[in-house]
């Protein structure tokens, strides 16, 4: 049954990094999984909390970073680092045919880290903002999907990688997105 499962995960793999290619990806891709790319976004979200919500805002920003640094922290140091698996880059079967678009990384593959990170910050945003804004839900998940997707176009994870990184990402956010329902019970 594992086997099969990691057969699937290798077509998957290999569906998205070779024939999706095209020059469009080619070029986008290995920016939107650089974090550097999504700093404008990062002080979009930190100047409106604090400019709209003061106080309020200071608490969701510091839940924000802790929901990504938790979900960082147990994905790199803790996940990883028991599962070992190699990346595509790194596979001996998947490194002879993959793309690899950007250089390979030197840690593991399972969990993704960019999956659990932003996920977790996607899931927190939504769910302490699902009632002000409904639509931050699609284009919160549309971000973090999109760096995921990224992932394995470039060649530096599976699609099980990322699956499971993102799934972990949500229950971290909607967790943290608790502990801010807690001490902020009236937002």
């Amino acid at each position: 049954m594992l086997e099969h499962l990691v057969q699937l995960d290798r077509h998957l793999f290999h569906f998205i990094n070779h024939d999706l290619t095209n020059p469009l990806f080619d070029w986008l891709m290995p920016l939107l999984r650089n974090p550097l790319f999504w700093i404008p976004f990062y002080i979009f979200i930190l100047a409106f909390c604090l400019w709209k919500y003061k106080k309020v805002g200071a608490i969701i920003i510091v839940l924000l970073a802790l929901s990504a640094g938790v979900a960082d922290f147990t994905s790199a140091s803790i996940f990883k680092y028991n599962v070992k698996r190699l990346r595509p880059c790194r596979d001996p079967i998947v490194s002879q045919t993959a793309i690899i678009r950007i250089p390979c990384g030197t840690g593991y593959s399972f969990p993704s880290t960019h999956a659990t990170d932003h996920f977790a910050m996607a899931a927190f945003l939504s769910f302490v903002f699902f009632r002000k804004w409904r639509w931050i839900c699609l284009w919160a998940f549309l971000w973090a999907g999109s760096i995921c997707f990224a992932q394995v176009y470039v060649g530096v994870h599976f699609p099980i990688d990322v699956t499971v990184g993102m799934l972990y990402g949500i229950l971290v956010g909607w967790l943290f997105s608790l502990l801010f329902k807690k001490l902020q019970p009236n937002f």
